[in-house]
């Protein structure tokens, strides 16, 4: 059986490296101009739902995240990026899109026993407008998670995720009343960082090459660490997850594009 899911916003990872050699050729009155308008541009796109982090580590300098409400408004977010004299001086070394995604497991439970109650039959007309107007219901009420402001912590940790399809073990061919006891459990982990770590999932199948991605953002970075080593021991994470690449980003502000720029840390 299929869980239902619920989409929100889009969402663009964008990261670059910063050609430090070429940028550092050019005079100070360039390096200024190029600042400003780039500054500007960044002023405008934090408005629309973008934010952007002073990476930590080889895997690149900058992490820009873009919330849309479709995916042509993240296109326009790339183009309108592009278009910067700055970004001359970036080279692209990984992004990643996908949709802000619920899970649904125990309203999939729910909705459907109570379809075969009243009599309809799975995949039917019927069935299908009953179960839209339960999720229209749902959307609705849940419209704050599925279209989220960016967090204002300060450190951010993005993620992207698998659930194991191999010979072995192969998740989607798990019962969907044990998915849903596993998710339970392993969301029960998550609740106890409430306050303290902000989390938003984003459904990627079909849109790139992992199947989840996760963003993770706290004041305190070390509480990345904890929540993820803590999960790693429920039964979701430790049989069926596969991870890839971490990033980890430090929040910056338009307003201090200069100050990074100049290899000081605002």
């Amino acid at each position: 059986m299929v869980p239902y899911t619920l989409e929100g916003a889009s969402m663009l990872h964008q990261m670059f490296r910063i050609r430090w050699s070429a940028w550092k050729t050019l005079d100070e009155q360039k390096q200024k101009a190029l600042i400003a308008e780039a500054q500007a541009v960044l002023i405008g796109m934090q408005a629309e739902g973008t934010s952007f982090y002073s990476m930590i580590g080889h895997k690149g300098d900058l992490l820009f995240v873009h919330f849309r409400p479709a995916l042509d408004a993240l296109n326009a977010a790339e183009l309108k990026l592009a278009q910067t004299g700055l970004a001359d001086y970036l080279e692209p070394t990984s992004s990643y899109l996908s949709v802000v995604e619920l899970g649904l497991y125990e309203s999939t439970q729910r909705i459907n026993k109570m379809l075969v109650d009243r009599g309809l039959q799975a995949g039917s007309e019927e069935w299908d407008k009953a179960a839209n107007e339960e999720l229209e219901r749902s959307r609705v009420a849940m419209a704050p998670r599925l279209n989220p402001e960016t967090p204002a912590a300060r450190y951010i940790c993005f993620y992207p995720m698998d659930r194991r399809r191999g010979e072995d073990k192969n998740w989607y061919q798990v019962p969907l009343g044990e998915r849903a006891r596993m998710m339970h459990e392993h969301g029960m982990v998550g609740r106890k960082y409430a306050g303290i770590v902000k989390q938003i999932i984003s459904g990627s199948i079909g849109l790139d090459d992992w199947e989840w991605g996760v963003d993770l953002w706290a004041d305190d970075p070390v509480q990345f660490k904890k929540l993820i080593y803590e999960m790693r021991f429920d039964e979701v994470s430790a049989v069926y997850a596969l991870f890839g690449q971490f990033f980890i980003g430090v929040r910056t502000q338009p307003e201090e594009l200069g100050e990074l720029l100049a290899g000081r840390r605002p």
